[in-house]
């Protein structure tokens, strides 16, 4: 079954244990292979590459939202993003 993350600034996401349904592997997200699309990271096994992992992108507002929850990651991420040109 494909764990899918809903919520980017979920606490421990990334160090979590996960399992492979095809070959059992297990491990966390940071050893996995990861593929980046436009709304989603996927994570797939790095012994039979079947996916494991998705993890949506925050919005705009779930970057504030956290950022005003006081996440650090999302603090400096919407720092980077008001540095950006405008216009």
């Amino acid at each position: 079954m494909i764990v899918t993350i809903n919520n980017y600034y979920q606490p421990g996401w990334r160090d979590q244990q996960y399992t492979c349904d095809a070959c059992d592997w297990q491990g966390t997200s940071r050893a996995m292979e990861m593929e980046l699309h436009d709304e989603q990271t996927e994570y797939s096994c790095p012994q039979c590459e079947c996916p494991v992992l998705v993890v949506q992108h925050p919005t705009l507002e779930d970057v504030k939202a956290a950022a005003a929850a006081g996440n650090e990651e999302a603090q400096q991420q919407l720092a980077i993003l008001e540095m950006a040109p405008k216009g």
